[in-house]
């Protein structure tokens, strides 16, 4: 749980210091550093979809996610939930916003899943460490933007980085399957994707609806494989 403690604390410490200065900001600044970026997030998503070997995986995932994901209502629910911390909290206009950006960003990618799954089968927390840097410089630039969600990111970074490093041991095959590993980091690619348009204002879509998506892509991998199998098994 080291490295998790790590990248809980690194997003407070940088969203903290981005509070601090982001008054002092003219927004002209803060829209400047906001576009870049989600210019940089935009350039992450597509190189982790060009992991992808099996785009009809990604494919399925991301619309059998999407219904899964609005069927459970999962963008409405964090919503919900990010409007009751902002009116618990007092957070300004900005709030769901930065909060629902950041857990996103912070919780979606191979980093993630990889750091956390090391840390818990070997306590070895040197990719968590690198992600924990990534993530306080952009929590800073976040949080001069858009205010105190960036902070209460850090304790969802904290659950959900916690959980699976807690699993750890039950996710060891698939941190040693290169293709479940790409196909997964390929559909959470696509949700960056889609941050990244909200970020550069170009179109607001519902992404946590498609977290399910990146559930979905390793068990898609593993079906794949079994057809294959059978088809190459079956006599001509």
């Amino acid at each position: 749980m080291r490295g998790t403690l790590l990248n809980t604390a690194t997003v407070a410490v940088g969203g903290g210091f981005g509070m601090l200065v982001g008054s002092h900001v003219p927004p002209a600044y803060q829209e400047i550093a906001m576009s870049g970026i989600g210019l940089v997030v935009l350039g992450i998503g597509m190189k982790m979809f060009f992991q992808s070997k099996n785009v009809i995986i990604v494919l399925a995932s991301i619309a059998l996610g999407g219904v899964i994901g609005t069927l459970l209502g999962i963008a409405g629910g964090l919503e919900h939930l990010s409007e009751w911390l902002r009116q618990s909290l007092g957070g300004g206009s900005h709030f769901n916003e930065g909060l629902i950006t950041c857990t996103v960003l912070f919780c979606v990618g191979p980093l993630t899943l990889l750091g956390c799954i090391q840390d818990g089968i070997e306590g070895n927390y040197e990719l968590l460490a690198v992600k924990s840097t990534l993530d306080g410089i952009s929590a800073f630039f976040f949080a001069a933007a858009l205010g105190s969600g960036v902070l209460v990111s850090a304790l969802l970074v904290l659950i959900i980085q916690g959980a699976i490093t807690l699993f750890a041991r039950n996710l060891k095959g698939f941190a040693k399957d290169d293709e479940l590993i790409n196909e997964a980091s390929a559909t959470g690619g696509i949700l960056l994707l889609s941050t990244a348009l909200g970020l550069l204002a170009i179109k607001s879509l519902p992404t946590a609806n498609y977290l399910p998506a990146i559930v979905l892509a390793p068990f898609f991998v593993v079906a794949a494989r079994k057809l294959s199998r059978r088809s190459s098994a079956t006599p001509i």
